[in-house]
């Protein structure tokens, strides 16, 4: 899919938006000032992130996939929290105790701070970034400068999942990001980070939830999460979640809606076991709105962001249908050990369309513009559709996990196999050029849904064979050992049967890591580990390895870090990392790879490293009735090594050098249940186009929240407002290069949003 660009026709703000900033200002700094300290600074403006330790809510038991257990109801928590994120596969080991970094979402901070797409957690961390997100689409992310990957780089409970596709969060207890390389938890998978949803299971305690929320321009969502227990000493536990939305986003032309229902159970068995099993069906439609771009050679003043260019009378919504299922049991072997198996399905059917900015040829010069639009604001215009794509994932695991000791030595293990399959079948697409359009999005063009072009079928199944060791040498100082042996095989083959690539690959990726506590609230960890992808040449003539699977891109990366934390009167967390992420790169090299006449004249082959470094810094502070919580990351990554001198000593596209999150909270004592925040993003520029020859300059938002807990009776009501780009500022967020092309996405303009949730 594609996204397009626009004139600057920055729409002034209404007087009630201007009226109504001013007032929610106001009362902020007044109910600030009338509870503060004498003496007391005023915090600085940033943007609301999970600290490491110190998140503002949190599941109070929150089950692993390694380790499941029943959740229990989610509370506020006023200390310092113990995120877990299961997505490492060490078990329930606290973050603080971790040698690696990760970010942990609960469900509680994401209604907080109304995210309600996995592209919204970009706002609440600095290592995570925008890579082409816009309305009506599945979400891109990046991750310490990496885009990871949809097909591998995202797991459900930790089994594998596809995310080409809309993932509702209604029924996710959390989401959680795991940093670097991830050879240890998947065999094959981009560098940068891995994505893991926790869904949500039968609670302890009875909850019946029910959420009204509404969007500006006029998206209304009602949501319901239903649990409750039964039968014999509550044996029985039964989890619902039903959730349906009006989509009437701030763009325009982008109206849709979307619905989920999702069943979650579990039996508490006699033996001590533990099953559970899940169900989930989704369903998403809406026009996806295309990205801007270039205007020849310069970046055009940032348009009205209400405008979609997929405007056309012929325009269609891209429809996501999914349907998801899993069964997992536990079964503890004694004291020490226990066995789990783990069975899920994903299935996913797709309706992609779009009217397709791509380019354009400029007559009256015999110009074309192929990665941007022509000078005057025109591009050239496709009709795409890409109907009835289905995706279908399956997996099983097999593990055990127990503890166990040899000498002096403690031993923490997990072994197990792990077995997926995956099956994509597409048919042929319309890909036909209708005519031209522009940036004002005024012109109308015919359609054109003529098949006209082939698509790719895939298929791939894999075995993966892991072995982790917690091993604590002695009081404070634990080595992390861990390892995964992949066999892969992966075919391929055109709609019309040409082209066919059949290969298999074994791949063994080792993850190693040395932790020392430095005190009773510090750790000091190094971390060394791989990551794996797998290519194979383009099966055209122009290659002269045409078919085959090149040889395996073998990242890896080197990390260190510090945590700590302070409880003096006030409840302090903080960490330093810092890393280097190097992954191999494939370039196309020969006299001439622009062809395929007369042939044989190009090679697929390695060509230098990507190499990233950064350093990231978290801070968590909590006194009084104040609560401070912020990260900020500084990147260098570089393209090294490449037989092409050109490329050596460039920045990537679309990855920003620094980017800081901060989030300032004020809970009011004159109103109990109150609390404000004030929650600010800034990033610096990012490159445009792979030469590094244009950019687009930084820029910084600022949101802001209200939180109001009242209690009548046995229902609590927690009323949510907020405001997101407070002042209205105008910026490219994002700028893409994808698909061969250069894509420019405005930022939001102010957004207002309200909702109430009533517990009963």
């Amino acid at each position: 899919m594609a996204r397009p660009f626009l004139r600057a026709a920055r729409s002034a703000p209404s007087p009630f938006s201007r009226l109504a900033t001013a007032a929610w200002l106001a009362c902020c700094t007044a109910a600030a000032a009338q509870d503060a300290p004498t003496g007391s600074a005023a915090a600085p403006a940033a943007a609301l992130r999970p600290s490491p330790a110190a998140s503002a809510a949190s599941s109070a038991a929150a089950a692993s996939a390694a380790a499941p257990a029943t959740e229990l109801g989610t509370v506020t928590v006023t200390g310092r929290v113990e995120p877990v994120p299961t997505v490492a596969g060490w078990g329930e080991v606290p973050l603080r105790k971790a040698p690696f970094q990760a970010s942990v979402f609960t469900a509680e901070a994401l209604r907080d701070r109304g995210a309600v797409r996995l592209a919204d957690l970009v706002r609440a961390d600095p290592g995570v970034s925008d890579a082409y997100n816009t309305e009506g689409y599945w979400d891109y992310l990046t991750v310490r400068g990496f885009v990871i990957d949809n097909r591998f780089n995202y797991r459900r409970d930790g089994l594998p999942i596809n995310a080409e596709t809309a993932i509702p969060l209604d029924n996710k207890e959390r989401v959680e990001v795991l940093k670097g390389t991830s050879g240890l938890q998947a065999g094959t998978s981009a560098p940068g980070g891995l994505v893991n949803l926790v869904v949500k299971r039968p609670l302890a305690t009875p909850l019946t939830q029910a959420t009204l929320a509404w969007r500006e321009r006029g998206s209304v969502l009602g949501a319901l999460d239903l649990s409750r227990r039964f039968g014999s000493d509550q044996a029985f536990g039964l989890r619902l979640n039903v959730a349906a939305e009006r989509l009437a986003p701030i763009v325009r032309n982008a109206d849709g809606e979307r619905q989920l229902l999702a069943l979650a159970a579990d039996w508490r068995l006699p033996s001590g076991a533990l099953l559970e099993a899940e169900v989930e069906h989704s369903r998403r439609s809406q026009p996806s709105v295309p990205g801007f771009s270039l205007l020849g050679d310069r970046v055009p003043a940032v348009p009205d962001p209400r405008l979609s260019l997929n405007n056309q009378p012929w325009s269609l919504p891209v429809v996501m249908e999914g349907n998801t299922a899993s069964l997992r049991l536990t079964q503890p072997l004694g004291a020490d050990w226990r066995a789990t198996g783990h069975v899920a399905t994903q299935q996913l059917r797709s309706q992609d369309r779009l009217a397709y900015a791509y380019g354009c040829y400029d007559a009256a010069t015999d110009v074309y513009y192929a990665d941007r639009f022509c000078p005057d604001g025109r591009y050239d215009l496709y009709d795409f559709r890409s109907d009835n794509e289905r995706r279908r994932t399956d997996a099983a695991e097999a593990a055990l996990h127990g503890r166990l000791r040899t000498g002096d030595w403690q031993h923490a293990l997990s072994v197990g196999v792990l077995h997926s399959r995956v099956r994509n079948r597409f048919q042929d697409q319309a890909y036909n050029y209708v005519g031209q359009g522009n940036v004002d999005g005024t012109a109308v063009t015919p359609a054109d849904p003529t098949l006209t072009d082939v698509n790719t079928d895939r298929d791939e199944r894999s075995t993966e064979l892991f072995a982790r060791d917690a091993l604590r040498l002695r009081p404070g100082t634990t080595a992390w050992l861990g390892v995964r042996h992949t066999r892969l095989q992966r075919a391929s083959v055109r709609t019309d049967g040409s082209r066919p690539t059949d290969y298999t690959q074994r791949v063994t990726t080792p993850w190693l890591a040395l932790s020392q506590e430095l005190g009773e609230q510090t750790l000091a960890y190094a971390s060394w580990g791989r990551g794996v992808e797998s290519e194979v040449a383009p099966n055209r003539a122009r290659y002269t390895n045409r078919g085959q699977a090149l040889p395996a891109l073998k990242s890896r990366q080197l990390e260190l870090g510090l945590k700590g934390g302070v409880s003096n009167g006030s409840d302090t967390s903080w960490e330093l990392t810092a890393f280097e992420l190097r992954r191999p790169a494939f370039s196309d090299l020969g006299s001439d790879c622009g062809s395929d006449q007369p042939g044989g004249t190009c090679t697929r082959q390695a060509d230098g490293d990507a190499v990233h470094r950064g350093l990231e810094a978290r801070l968590g502070w909590r006194g009084g009735p104040w609560s401070l919580n912020g990260g900020v990351q500084w990147l260098r990554a570089r393209r090294k090594g490449s037989a092409i001198a050109a490329l050596n000593g460039l920045q990537p596209t679309n990855v920003p050098a620094r980017s800081l999150n901060a989030s300032v909270a004020y809970a009011v004592a004159a109103v109990p249940g109150l609390s404000l925040q004030l929650d600010g993003v800034a990033e610096s520029r990012r490159m445009v186009l792979p030469d590094n020859s244009v950019s687009i300059p930084g820029w910084a938002r600022a949101d802001l929240g209200l939180r109001w807990v009242q209690r009548q009776g046995d229902t609590r009501l927690t009323w949510r407002a907020g405001v997101d780009n407070a002042f209205d500022r105008r910026a490219w967020r994002e700028s893409p290069y994808q698909f061969g092309h250069a894509y420019l996405f405005p930022m939001a303009p102010r957004t207002w949003r309200l909702s109430v949730e009533a517990s009963l």
